[in-house]
C-alpha cells in the first residue's frame, strides 16, 4: 500500500552551527570520482610486467642450455660486448673499472647495512623489515634463475673486473638497482627530491652496467634482466607494504600522523564539505596536534555571520594501520585488553567516533555535538565534523578548583550511569572552558564496558585532576560521588599500561608519585589488579613474532657474511664432463689452464654439494653420507704449491700427480695436487668418521678432466664458429 507523501513534514538533516551559511547539498552522481580520488600508479604494475615478460623469456631462451635462440643471443650480445671493450682512449679501462666498482660487493654490503642502520636509527622499522625480506628475496630469485639459464660469461674477451657464479640475471647489478631504489622509498621524501632521485638512480645504475659489460663481466641482456629485477621488487613491495601515504617519508617535526592539509587534499576537504553537509568554508589548518596521535586535527572556518569554527579529525589508512600496530603491540606485552579488537576499516573507524558522539549527548555529558563526517577517499580517508570549544584549554594549563574537580568526577559518574567507558581519560582529552569542564576525543568509547575498565576511567580522572590541585582535595570531593571501595578499585586497577602515556609522562614531569599519595589516602592499601591477559592467541602470536625474529635475522646474518660474493653458486647438483656451460664457466674463470675438472663418476654414497666459481678459482665441495659434510673438497686455481708432496702415477695425459697424507688423531686428511700448463687442481679429502681412509681409495675414482682445447671446439660446433672461447682465437 502506497502512502503519498506529506509535504508537511520536513526530512530530517544533520544539524549544523546557528550562524552559519548552509548551501544545498549535492549527491555525487555515479561515476564521478570523489573529491580525493585515488589513483594507483602505473609505473609499478610497467615495472612488474617487464619483470616478468624478461624472466619468462629467459626461461624460454636459455634453460635448454646454449643452443637454438640462445645462441643467437649471446652471439649478439658478445659483439656488443666486444665492440664495446674494443673503445680505446688514455684511461678508458680504469674509467670502466672505477665505475664497476659502483657495483662490487664491498660497495653493495656497504649499502645494505648502511641502509639497514639508517632505518633503525630513524626507527622506520616496518621500511626496514620490507628492505631485509627484498634484498634476501632478490639474492633468492637472482640465484634461482641463474641456475635456470646457466649462461656463462660472454666469450672471447678478458674479464679485467670481480664476477662470480652465472651471468644471468648480473646479480651485481640487480642488489644495485634495488639498493638503490629501497632509498629512494625509505630515506627521500616523495615529491621533488624523489624524483630528481630517479635520475640520479638511472644514471648510477646505467653506468655500472655499461661498465660490467664494456669490462666483458656482463652482457647487455644480462644488466637488462638484472635491473629489471633490482627496481620491480622494492618498487612494488614499498608502494604495497610501505606506500608513502600510509608511511610517510618525512623529516619535518611534529608526528607522522599528521597529514598535509595543503594542495589537493584541503581542496578535496572544502569541496566535501560543502557537497556533503551543506558548509562553505573560508579556512582549514591544523589545529592541537601537539595532544594527537591518532589522526590530523583540524580547525575549520565556516562562513557565517559571524564565522562559526569547527573541528575535524581527518582519519586516513595511516591512522588505521597505526592503531592496528598499537593494539597489535599491546597484546603481545599484555594481552588483548577490554575490547581493542582493530577496526577493520577507516570508515568502521570514523563511523564509531561519529556513533560515540552520539551516545555521549544522549547521556548529558558535556562532549562535542557531532555535524556528521564526509568521505574524502572511499575507504580511505574520512572527515569527521563536530563541535569546536572556543577559548578551551587543556586541563594541563587550566585552573583547577573545586567547580572542576566536581564537573570531572561528575564526568565519570554519569559515564557509569549510562553504561560507557571513555578509555582514554587524560589531560589533553580534558578542557576547561569559563570553569567548566568538558570531556573530548571519544574515539574509542565502549557500551557496556567490564568494571575494570569504568574503575581505570575514574582513577585516571583523579590523577588529572590532581596535576593541578591537591590529592587530598580531589580525594574528598571524590568521596561525594563515590564510595571508599569505589575509589579503591580504581587506584588497584589503574597501574602501568593502564594509564595514558600524556598522563604517565606529565607525573614524572612533576616528579611526584601521585598515585601512592592517593593510595596512602586510603583506609587500606589495594590489591593490586593484573593487567596481563593470557590466551592462546597471544601465545601464537609471541611465537609468530619469535620466528619472524629469527627468520629475519638469518637473513642479517646471511647478508653480513657477504656469501653470494664469496662463494656465487652455481646450483648445480652435477658436473658430468659433458656437461659443456659450467665447464665454460670454469673455462672463464681460469683462463690459463689448459684442462677443467669434472665429475667422471659419483660412488655410492657421494653427492655434489655446492659448486661456486668466480674470476679467478672455482671450487666443488662433496658430500659422503657417512664420511661427513665437506668431505673431498676441489679448488682449481692458476697455480698451486705442492711442497712436501710425493709425486705419483696420474690418470691423464698431461697431468702431474702429488699426494700428502696427514695424520691426526681421529682424523684422515689427504690432499692431491693435480698440476697442468696454466693451472692446477688441489683436491683435499677430510673424514672425521673414517679415520682409517677406507673412503680414500673412492676419492681418486671422482674427478676427471676436459681439455679446453675440447671445450673450444665444443663451443665453435654448438655456434657454427661464430663464438669463441677465449680472446684471439679466429672463427
Amino acid at each position: 500500500m502506497k502512502v503519498p507523501a506529506d509535504p508537511s513534514v520536513q526530512a530530517v538533516t544533520q544539524p549544523i552551527p546557528p550562524g552559519t551559511v548552509r548551501r544545498a547539498r549535492r549527491r555525487r552522481p555515479t561515476g564521478e570520482p570523489p573529491p580525493l580520488p585515488h589513483h594507483v600508479q602505473t609505473s609499478g604494475v610497467g615495472w612488474l610486467i617487464a619483470a616478468l615478460v624478461l624472466v619468462a623469456l629467459t626461461i624460454v631462451v636459455f634453460a635448454g642450455g646454449l643452443r637454438g635462440v640462445a645462441v643467437d643471443v649471446t652471439v649478439t650480445d658478445d659483439a656488443a660486448v666486444s665492440w664495446l671493450g674494443g673503445l680505446h682512449a688514455p684511461g678508458l679501462v680504469g674509467i670502466w673499472r672505477g665505475l664497476a666498482a659502483l657495483s662490487s660487493w664491498w660497495a653493495l654490503l656497504g649499502l645494505v647495512w648502511g641502509l639497514v642502520l639508517a632505518l633503525v636509527v630513524l626507527r622506520r622499522f616496518r621500511h626496514l623489515i620490507v628492505w631485509v625480506i627484498v634484498a634476501s628475496l632478490v639474492q633468492v630469485i637472482g640465484a634461482v634463475l641463474a641456475a635456470v639459464a646457466h649462461r656463462p660469461r660472454p666469450f672471447g674477451v678478458e674479464i679485467p673486473t670481480d664476477w662470480g657464479g652465472w651471468a644471468m640475471p648480473s646479480l651485481q647489478v640487480t642488489l644495485l638497482a634495488a639498493g638503490l631504489v629501497a632509498i629512494l622509498y625509505t630515506l627521500v621524501p616523495e615529491g621533488r627530491w624523489r624524483n630528481n632521485g630517479k635520475w640520479l638512480v638511472t644514471g648510477l645504475v646505467a653506468l655500472a652496467g655499461l661498465s660490467r659489460i664494456a669490462l666483458g663481466a656482463d652482457a647487455p641482456t644480462d644488466v637488462l634482466v638484472g635491473v629489471a629485477l633490482g627496481v620491480t621488487f622494492p618498487l612494488v613491495a614499498f608502494r604495497w607494504f610501505a606506500s608513502n601515504e600510509i608511511f610517510p617519508i618525512t623529516y619535518r617535526q611534529g608526528s607522522s600522523a599528521h597529514l598535509d592539509v595543503s594542495g589537493p587534499r584541503g581542496t578535496a576537504v572544502r569541496r566535501g564539505l560543502e557537497e556533503q553537509l551543506g558548509l562553505l568554508v573560508e579556512e582549514v589548518k591544523p589545529f592541537g596536534l601537539a595532544g594527537s596521535a591518532g589522526s590530523t586535527p583540524l580547525r575549520i572556518t565556516v562562513k557565517g555571520d559571524p564565522p562559526t569554527y569547527l573541528f575535524g579529525k581527518l582519519y586516513a589508512r595511516s591512522h588505521l594501520r597505526a592503531d592496528r600496530w598499537y593494539k597489535l603491540g599491546r597484546e603481545l606485552l599484555y594481552g588483548r585488553l577490554e575490547d581493542e579488537k582493530p577496526f577493520n576499516t577507516v570508515r568502521r573507524l570514523v563511523q564509531q567516533e561519529d556513533y560515540a558522539l552520539s551516545l555521549m549527548g544522549r547521556a548529558g555529558l558535556p562532549s562535542p555535538t557531532p555535524f556528521g563526517f564526509v568521505e574524502l577517499t572511499p575507504e580511505r580517508e574520512y572527515l569527521l565534523v563536530t563541535e569546536f570549544f572556543d577559548g578551551a584549554v587543556e586541563l594541563g594549563e587550566a585552573e583547577v578548583d573545586e567547580q572542576v574537580i566536581d564537573d570531572g568526577l561528575g564526568i565519570i559518574r554519569r559515564l557509569w550511569d549510562a553504561g560507557l567507558a571513555h578509555r582514554d581519560v587524560k589531560p589533553a582529552n580534558l578542557l576547561v572552558r569559563d570553569g567548566r569542564m568538558m570531556l573530548i576525543d571519544v574515539a574509542f568509547v565502549q557500551a557496556r564496558p567490564s568494571p575494570w575498565r569504568q574503575a581505570v576511567d575514574l582513577a585516571n580522572m583523579m590523577l588529572c585532576l590532581a596535576l593541578r590541585s591537591a590529592p587530598e582535595q580531589v580525594y574528598q570531593r571524590a568521596l561525594r560521588q563515590f564510595s571508599v571501595t569505589e575509589i579503591t578499585e580504581g587506584f588497584a586497577a589503574a597501574r602501568g599500561l593502564a594509564l595514558p602515556s600524556q598522563l604517565r609522562h606529565m607525573l614524572r614531569a612533576q616528579g611526584r608519585d601521585l598515585h601512592a599519595e592517593f593510595v596512602r589516602l586510603l583506609p587500606a592499601p589495594p590489591q593490586p589488579v593484573s593487567v596481563q591477559r593470557w590466551s592462546a592467541r597471544r601465545v601464537g602470536l609471541l611465537a609468530l613474532v619469535l620466528l619472524l625474529v629469527v627468520f629475519v635475522g638469518g637473513l642479517l646474518a646471511n647478508n653480513v657474511s657477504n656469501a653470494m660474493a664469496l662463494e656465487t653458486p652455481l646450483g648445480i647438483d652435477n658436473l658430468a664432463c659433458t656437461d659443456l656451460e659450467p665447464l665454460w664457466l670454469q673455462a672463464q674463470a681460469v683462463p690459463s689452464a689448459s684442462q677443467v675438472p669434472c665429475i667422471r663418476d659419483l660412488p655410492v654414497g657421494w653427492t655434489l654439494a655446492n659448486m661456486a666459481v668466480n674470476d679467478g678459482r672455482s671450487v666443488l665441495t662433496l658430500n659422503h653420507d657417512r664420511a661427513g659434510d665437506a668431505a673431498l673438497v676441489v679448488r682449481l686455481t692458476a697455480s698451486c704449491d705442492p711442497s712436501g708432496a710425493v709425486e705419483g702415477p696420474s690418470q691423464t695425459t698431461g697431468v702431474r700427480h702429488y699426494q700428502r697424507i696427514e695424520s691426526r688423531t681421529g682424523q684422515f686428511i689427504a690432499t692431491w695436487y693435480d698440476q697442468f700448463p696454466g693451472g692446477c687442481v688441489t683436491s683435499r679429502l677430510h673424514l672425521t668418521t673414517d679415520p682409517n681412509g677406507e673412503f680414500a681409495g673412492q676419492a681418486p675414482q671422482v674427478l676427471g678432466f676436459t681439455t679446453r682445447a675440447a671445450l673450444r671446439e665444443a663451443l665453435s660446433q654448438r655456434s657454427d664458429g661464430r663464438l669463441q672461447l677465449d680472446p684471439g682465437e679466429t672463427p
